[in-house]
């Protein structure tokens, strides 16, 4: 039976890398893959890029409006269906879209995983994200450590060197001068505290 994979973890826990292996081990045995990434993400533009320097062409960029189930559907029926969906920065992807990759493993006997973010900067989750955790036949952490040493289980986000914690859900790092850093819940707390300090400390222009 086919399945619906959600791996998740926080920043800098490999997640692209993963997906890109995956990929080389369809295609080293002949497989085809399809892979997809919503478009929102613009670091790269079509591209995905490891931080390790390990990139990949993907086969669609998909928008919020995009019917995934009938995108995977139309491939299939042009091309044969692939192997597998692989899917990056799926925290971007709409509820309604998780619920299209879950018809695809349900309907069309494809499986689907899907790499991503849980929750935001705030801890918020992700819509995408969200659903997929309630739809996913099959859930895995990838793990990462904070620079104390912990396991690091939070995105903290960081303009001009500071840690932030107000702002848009969805601002790319190296894009929308913004970086990340992956922090365990200690460390975000320790930041998240050093920053409403310097707000009440910050005179009103």
């Amino acid at each position: 039976m086919a399945k619906l994979y959600f791996r998740y973890g926080a920043m800098n826990s490999g997640k692209t890398t993963a997906l890109l292996q995956v990929a080389f081990n369809y295609k080293e045995r002949g497989m085809r893959v399809l892979i997809l990434k919503p478009a929102i993400d613009t670091k790269g533009q079509d591209t995905i890029v490891s931080r390790l320097g390990v990139q990949c062409k993907v086969d669609a960029l998909v928008t919020p409006a995009d019917d995934v189930f009938a995108l995977v559907a139309a491939d299939a029926a042009a091309n044969g269906a692939p192997a597998c969906v692989l899917c990056d920065e799926s925290q971007f992807f709409t509820a309604a879209q998780a619920d299209e990759f879950f018809r695809v493993t349900v309907e069309l006997g494809i499986p689907v995983i899907c790499y991503g973010l849980r929750a935001d900067f705030m801890l918020r989750g992700f819509p995408g994200s969200t659903r997929l955790l309630e739809l996913a036949h099959s859930i895995e952490e990838l793990k990462t450590i904070c620079a104390c040493g912990r396991k690091a289980t939070c995105n903290g986000r960081k303009v001009n060197g500071q840690f932030v914690f107000e702002g848009a859900q969805v601002a790319i790092d190296t894009v929308d001068h913004v970086e990340y850093q992956s922090l365990c819940p200690q460390c975000w707390f320790r930041e998240y505290h050093a920053f409403q300090a310097r707000q009440q400390h910050t005179p009103n222009p």
